[in-house]
């Protein structure tokens, strides 16, 4: 299970570091929720499309590639469950990832069409231009396909992810802080189904007790020695 200290080395911010975090300098409640949305529908937008272009630049780091390269060696033995909305783990070659909290390049609609009715969307292609585009039919606005305060994490994504927690001989756990929950509960709910636990990150997490060993390094330094051989 891999966090934002996943994809830091690879120039992505994370959103909780004290210093340089993306809450550090910005208020959640606006960029990251229903209702910021809503309320600077332009604002929030621009402000995602940033973060695509910074996506879209980064390249995998090392300890992606580590994870592609052994998945690519022993196909059906990994599974990677993924908080981060970026889409570098399936560039290195674990395109089959569980992802949480959903994928930042990807659009959806922000509300129900409320002319074609519950379930049955506007095609995403018919937005015209503007920020956020909007559906020429409805006028339904386009918002990112990411997980926002306040939101369900996608049942699919997180019955997947719990699944694999509970039949896994092995958990790593890399580069979270261990403080967003459901994911968090996750290391704690593969040690409780007899699974073995280490956690890689630099620094200490909030689920550190969950662990049976606890390695300081990050991604791009730890899992290349941690996989080299295997």
């Amino acid at each position: 299970m891999t966090g934002a200290g996943m994809s830091a080395e690879s120039g992505i911010p994370t959103f909780r570091d004290a210093r340089t975090g993306y809450w550090a300098r910005f208020d959640p409640m606006q960029l990251a929720s229903e209702q910021g949305f809503r309320a600077d529908p332009g604002g929030v937008w621009r402000w995602y499309a940033e973060r695509r272009q910074g996506v879209r630049a980064a390249q995998p780091n090392a300890g992606h590639l580590a994870l592609g390269a052994f998945a690519q060696r022993h196909p059906g033995r990994l599974t990677v469950i993924t908080q981060n909305v970026d889409d570098l783990h399936q560039r290195a070659g674990n395109s089959d990832a569980i992802r949480l909290h959903g994928d930042i390049l990807l659009d959806l609609w922000l509300d129900e069409c409320p002319r074609r009715g519950v379930g049955r969307p506007c095609d995403t292609a018919w937005a015209g231009a503007g920020e956020p585009p909007v559906c020429g039919e409805c006028g339904n606005r386009l918002r990112p396909g990411v997980v926002w305060f306040g939101e369900n994490l996608p049942l699919a994504a997180l019955t997947a992810a719990e699944q694999a927690a509970d039949q896994c001989e092995v958990m790593l756990v890399v580069g979270t802080s261990g403080a967003v929950w459901p994911a968090a509960g996750l290391a704690a709910r593969a040690r409780g189904a007899g699974a073995w636990v280490a956690i890689v990150n630099p620094d200490a997490s909030e689920i550190d007790s969950d662990a049976h060993q606890l390695v300081r390094g990050t991604a791009a330094g730890a899992l290349p020695a941690l996989f080299d051989g295997w």
